[in-house]
């Protein structure tokens, strides 16, 4: 595993549409462990390819229930909605309020190319939309209602 570089909102490559795995082989799972380094290292509760410089559709979580990876997410259904404070490891010492739904469901496949499906409430809803958004080229601060606000930077993405 390895730390990769972070990219930081003003780089244009956050803003691109990210394609779809097509090898599930061992440079895809070597990404996803170089991933979840990254996220843990800045501490942040997810990370989306784009944020490491790769235009591909995949996407670590770890919410503190243990790492979820999707490869090709897409959300399958929403309910609810709920307004709350997120922040990005590529937006570093801001936040914002973002309205999210409050229940996401979301099919995806796994490292090995099994096709699984993620359901989540809260704040994991809400990591699932914020990084999926990610792989449209979308960034929480296109969402925020009302102003950014500095935060610390152990409450990101």
């Amino acid at each position: 595993m390895a730390l990769r570089q972070v990219r930081m909102r003003e780089e244009e490559i956050l803003r691109k549409k990210c394609k779809d795995v097509k090898a599930f082989d061992e440079k895809l799972s070597q990404l996803l462990d170089d991933m979840a380094e990254t996220m843990y290292y800045y501490n942040g509760v997810g990370l989306a390819a784009p944020q490491v410089g790769i235009l591909k559709k995949c996407v670590v979580i770890d919410i503190g229930e243990g790492l979820v990876e999707m490869v090709n997410p897409k959300v399958l259904d929403q309910k609810g909605a709920v307004v709350d404070n997120e922040g990005c490891i590529s937006v570093p010492g801001l936040g914002g309020k973002v309205e999210r739904p409050q229940y996401v469901k979301v099919e995806c496949m796994t490292r090995n190319g099994e096709k699984m499906i993620i359901e989540g409430e809260d704040l994991m809803a809400r990591c699932l939309c914020h990084e999926i958004d990610h792989l449209d080229g979308i960034l929480y601060t296109d969402k925020v209602i009302g102003d950014l606000f500095e935060v610390e930077n152990d409450e990101e993405d």
